[in-house]
């Protein structure tokens, strides 16, 4: 355990240094203060107000760009201390392989997760110091999300970095992932598929298996209860799990898909040829 603290430690060392963190940092902070001095604060929608009306907003955001960023910066952990032949130095010390490997994943996790949430409570800082309700329900439930959005595509990208031989390969794979999952949270896609005479069922259980809509219609979930932005899928998910069973279905499913996907990774990393 003292090992696999030591290695997360020193990922989140390495990772604060880079540049890109301090880009991804500064996109979400950016978010925050572009969605104020527009007055989505102070804004109207649908019965939302205030704070309630950013983090709807924020959350919808977080969702196009957390799994693009969280992908592109953790295939690298694995396929870029192969080639920079990092192993060799590793293997000479008295450091376990499954130490390393989920110290690393443990404390990515922490780097990109950390300035995602701490744009959320500026934002509540901020809305409170105006004198905003703050909706303490919606900002858990949104904060785990993040949590298992962010768990899954760091598991996805462990998998992938453990699976590419080069850095090069492990973000284009990366990338087509992402544009996969993408692909699949188009409701064009999923109409084409009900057209082509495929059950109701089936094509919302091929949707639902895919981590981004399933963040995308929880994070629905507390402004449109009754999913009515989705159309006739709504029945079938409805029908199927219930409100508080979706919800429990988005937190849980993509913490075990990340899970699974980086004890795969953490398999064929031991396998392989290291050096």
């Amino acid at each position: 355990m003292n090992h696999l603290l030591l290695n997360a430690q020193a990922d989140i060392v390495e990772s604060l240094r880079a540049r890109w963190f301090l880009v991804y940092a500064a996109v979400f902070g950016g978010l925050v203060v572009l969605l104020f001095a527009y007055g989505l604060a102070e804004s109207r929608i649908m019965g939302f107000t205030g704070l309630s009306r950013l983090l709807l907003t924020y959350i919808q955001l977080t969702m196009a760009i957390l799994p693009i960023f969280v992908l592109i910066t953790t295939v690298r952990s694995v396929a870029g201390d192969r080639e920079a032949g990092v192993f060799e130095y590793l293997l000479s010390l008295p450091i376990g392989l499954g130490s390393w490997y989920w110290g690393k994943l443990l404390g990515r996790f922490l780097i990109v997760f950390l300035p995602v949430f701490a744009a959320m409570v500026g934002a509540v800082a901020w809305g409170v110091a105006k004198g905003a309700d703050v909706p303490w329900l919606m900002l858990v439930y949104y904060t785990s999300l993040l949590m298992a959005l962010a768990w899954c595509f760091l598991g996805i990208g462990m998998l992938i970095s453990t699976l590419a031989r080069s850095s090069d390969v492990a973000q284009g794979a990366a990338f087509v992932v992402w544009l996969t999952l993408l692909l699949f949270l188009d409701l064009i896609l999923l109409g084409i598929m009900i057209r082509e005479q495929l059950p109701a069922e089936s094509a919302v259980a091929i949707a639902l298996a895919n981590p981004m809509q399933v963040f995308r219609t929880a994070s629905m979930m507390l402004f449109d209860p009754q999913l009515v932005l989705l159309g006739p899928s709504a029945y079938v998910i409805l029908d199927n799990f219930g409100q508080e069973g979706f919800i429990a279905y988005a937190l849980i499913y993509p913490v075990i898909l990340g899970t699974a996907s980086a004890g795969i990774g953490y398999a064929v990393f031991r396998r392989s040829d290291l050096p």
